[in-house]
Order: C-alpha cells, then sequence, then structure tokens
C-alpha cells in the first residue's frame, strides 16, 4: 500500500460534486460490506439454523445496533473535531481529540462488556423474545459483547479517519474484517474436520475473531505508514481526558444514535408480539433496508467531514454546496434501491427466508409499505450532518426526538389494536416525513452556522514534522 494520507485541503478545494462522491465511494462501498457480511450471515443462520435463529440473530443484533448507535453518535463528534481541527491545520488539537476519545472508548466499551455479560438474558426478556428464540439470542448476545471493545475502538478510529480526509483505509481494513468474518461463519457455526459446530455461537465468535484481527491490523499499520495522528511514545500524554473535549463528544450528537436506537428496541419488542414469522420477517426486511439506507448514509457522513472541514477553513459558501449537492445524491442512489426493491421484492427476501416458511409473506407485504419512505430518511441524515459538522447538535436531537418517540411509536402503539401489524409498518413513513420536514425547516431558517463545538476556535498550528514529511511522501506517491 502506498503512504497514508496526510492533512491537506483535498475537502475545502476543488469541484464540490465530484469531491464529494469521490470521498462517498469508499464509505458506501465500506457500507456495503458491512451489509453483505450482515446479509450472508443472515443466510446462513436462516436456512441452516431455521427462523428461531434468525428471530435471535435479529433481537440480538438490534441490542449490538443500540451500542453501536452510541459510539456512533461519538465517534461522528469525534469525526467533526477532528475534520475541524485539520481544516485549521490544527495537529495538536487533532491528536489531543483522538487521545481523549480513546480513553473514553476504552472504558466505555469494558463497562458496557461486562454489564452485557451479566444482564444478556433479563434484556432479551424485556424485549419479549418469542420462547423458542430466546436461549438462541442469549447464546448469540453474550459472545458479541465479549467482541465489543474492538469494535468500539475500531469504529472510532475509522470515523477519526475519515475526518481528517482518509475514506480509503478504513474501507481496506473493513473489507479485511468482512471477509474474515464471512469465511469464518459457515466453519463456526457447521464445523469441519477438528473445528466443532458451534450453532449461533459459532456466527458471534467468527465477528469477535474477524474484528480483534482486524483491529490489529490497522494498528500495525498506522504506526508502520507514520500516520500523523498516530501518538508516539513521546506523546503518551495525550493519552488523557481533556475535560473540554470530553464535553464536546458526549454531546447531545452522541445522545441521537442512542435515541434512535432505543425507538428500534421499543419497535422490535412490539412486533416480537406478533410471533416468530413477523419477527423472522422483519429481520429479513431489515438486512435489504441496511442496503438501501447506505447511499444516503454515506453521502450523509461524506458531507459531514467535507462540512467539517470547511467550517474549520471558514469556506462556508462551500458548505452550503455540500448540503444541496449530497441531497441530490440521496435522491439518485437511494431512489434507484429503492425501485430495485419494488420491482424484485420477493427474490431479494428469498435471500434470508424459506420461501415455504410463513414469514416471507409478511415481509413482502411489510416492504411494500415502508421502502419507500427511505428517499426522506435519507434527506434527513444529510441535512443533519451538515449541520452537525458545525457544532448544532440540539437542533438535530430534538427533531429525531420529535420524529421517533412522539410520531413514529405512539402512532404504532396506539393504533396496533386496530390495525395490528400495519400500525407498525405505517409509522415508518410517518416517522420520516416529519424528520424530513422539520430537518429542512431548520437548515433554511435555524441558527446553526453559528455553533461551535468547542468554547473557542481552532488556534492555527504550525504542522509537525512528520506531517511536513508525510506530504513530501504523499506527493511523490
Amino acid at each position: 500500500m502506498s503512504a497514508m494520507p496526510q492533512p491537506s485541503r483535498t475537502l475545502t478545494e476543488g469541484a464540490i460534486g465530484k469531491t464529494l462522491f469521490l470521498f462517498s465511494l469508499p464509505i458506501l462501498a465500506g457500507n456495503v460490506l458491512q451489509s453483505l457480511n450482515g446479509s450472508v450471515n443472515a443466510i446462513w443462520v436462516g436456512h441452516g439454523l431455521g427462523e428461531a435463529a434468525l428471530a435471535a440473530t435479529s433481537n440480538a443484533n438490534t441490542i449490538l445496533f443500540f451500542l453501536i448507535g452510541a459510539v456512533f453518535g461519538v465517534g461522528m463528534a469525534g469525526t467533526i473535531l477532528v475534520g475541524q481541527s485539520v481544516g485549521a491545520k490544527n495537529i495538536d488539537q487533532a491528536k489531543r481529540v483522538v487521545g481523549t476519545s480513546l480513553v473514553f472508548f476504552a472504558v466505555l466499551s469494558c463497562a458496557l462488556t461486562v454489564l452485557g455479560l451479566t444482564f444478556a438474558e433479563p434484556m432479551m426478556a424485556f424485549m419479549h423474545m418469542p420462547e423458542e428464540s430466546l436461549p438462541l439470542a442469549v447464546a448469540y448476545l453474550r459472545i458479541i459483547f465479549l467482541g465489543l471493545p474492538f469494535i468500539y475502538v475500531q469504529a472510532f478510529l475509522s470515523m477519526s479517519l475519515r475526518g481528517a480526509g482518509d475514506a480509503r483505509t478504513p474501507f481496506v481494513f473493513l473489507a479485511i474484517n468482512v471477509v474474515l468474518d464471512i469465511a469464518l461463519n459457515p466453519l463456526l457455526i457447521f464445523g469441519w474436520g477438528p473445528v466443532p459446530a458451534m450453532g449461533i455461537r459459532g456466527s458471534a465468535t467468527a465477528t469477535l475473531i474477524a474484528t480483534a484481527l482486524t483491529l490489529a491490523g490497522l494498528i500495525a499499520y498506522l504506526y508502520r505508514s507514520r500516520h500523523f495522528l498516530r501518538i508516539r511514545r513521546s506523546e503518551l500524554n495525550y493519552l488523557r481526558i481533556d475535560p473540554v473535549i470530553l464535553k464536546a463528544l458526549v454531546s447531545p450528537m452522541g445522545l441521537q444514535m442512542i435515541v434512535m436506537s432505543t425507538s428500534m428496541l421499543a419497535m422490535i419488542s412490539l412486533v416480537n408480539s406478533f410471533g416468530a414469522h413477523t419477527t423472522a420477517a422483519y429481520g429479513a426486511c431489515f438486512q435489504l433496508w441496511n442496503y438501501i439506507q447506505m447511499p444516503s448514509l454515506a453521502v450523509g457522513m461524506a458531507a459531514s467531514s467535507m462540512a467539517a472541514q470547511n467550517v474549520g477553513a471558514q469556506r462556508w459558501d462551500r458548505v452550503a454546496k455540500v448540503a444541496l449537492t449530497g441531497v441530490g445524491f440521496n435522491f439518485l442512489l437511494t431512489g434507484s434501491l429503492v425501485l430495485l426493491i419494488y420491482l424484485f421484492n420477493r427474490g431479494a427476501l428469498n435471500l434470508f427466508l424459506r420461501g415455504d416458511g410463513g414469514a416471507i409473506e409478511i415481509a413482502q407485504h411489510i416492504n411494500h409499505v415502508v421502502v419507500w419512505s427511505f428517499l426522506f430518511f435519507g434527506i434527513s441524515f444529510v441535512l443533519a450532518g451538515v449541520v452537525r459538522a458545525t457544532g448544532a447538535v440540539m437542533a438535530p436531537l430534538v427533531i429525531l426526538i420529535i420524529a421517533l418517540w412522539c410520531v413514529r411509536l405512539p402512532f404504532a402503539y396506539a393504533l396496533v389494536s386496530s390495525w395490528g401489524a400495519d400500525a407498525i409498518w405505517w409509522s415508518f413513513p410517518l416517522g420520516s416525513l416529519v424528520s424530513m420536514s422539520l430537518s429542512a425547516a431548520y437548515y433554511r431558517w435555524g441558527g446553526w452556522r453559528n455553533a461551535r463545538m468547542l468554547p473557542t476556535p481552532p488556534t492555527i498550528a504550525r504542522p509537525t514534522d512528520d506531517a511536513i514529511e508525510g506530504n513530501a511522501e504523499a506527493a511523490q506517491a
């Protein structure tokens, strides 16, 4: 591999559309790989172990989504702080953000691992798991909790690299992670030769092993390539909590994904009340929804990183163009995937569900009601990403709470007795429409341009010798 990208102004210069598109591609490809990984694992579990096992992994992965959602929110705050610092050429501040975040994630992930191992079974019971799926979900979840520290640190390092303008390296190591996970899943689920068959535990163990090995490789590569964000032995003072930075990291931005994840927990608990067939159908649809949401997620994350660097460089004209271009990309890319799902609904669902099972008809109906609403979700995500790049995090949090906890969930719970499961499915489009309308209104008339994540704007610091050397290497590469 060539030398790692060093601090540059690539996200603050050049054509907006081309720059955003090229920066989004590795993120989108990484999202595809990540969802492909989950889909392949779901295929092995659904076809090899049955609908009860698929329902178990769907519920356990909802817990995992909740936990990753928490790290995603804090990680996005770190991404923006790194992006603003790199845009302002303040490498010292970028390293302080990385050091504070690493210590925070290490402590948090270890604490959550202990809690998860202790309370895995009560959590699953609280979600009204179907009786036949409960022991399978608990076994799967306990192993996933053991891998949580590796998942957290790898996610944060990848997001920090994107904030610094490097989307390629996270993609490369995510690809390695996915290949390892996909290869290990059937081996550990069904066994082969001296390797015993572990059943559903094998799927979780494959994720644990793949993530740990990939994280070790990523850290080794960052030091071998002398990345400008690496913390050297003489810089161990960065590995301590900076209260000002920590306050910015655990701002309402971190709470946004927690709000989203807890709403999903409440929603799947309601889904579970309709039995294992409906839960399995929902799990299969969720696999497809991951793919539909990928373009908007990728564009939104790229737009946030790009806007953050331009905010740091005080290029406000480019920030507005990033938002409009991102919304256009969302319509083009997400709209194409929505159309494909409508055209090939049953064929896509057959990947996860047996054709003779009771779940596939339910899943087809769910998709007919829900998938068109992801166009509106994409607009909200892109606009929220740009707004958050300045540090305006309270308004997106309030909008999310209104859309999910004041509209979607009350609608579903209030009408489920008369509409049945349809109340759940129709709550998705309603929540997305509300979120899009409020996000667009705040982007147009809100005061987000005056927000700050840290008390004072980043100060301009002289690039370190390593950064200067890295720039020269990158120019030659």
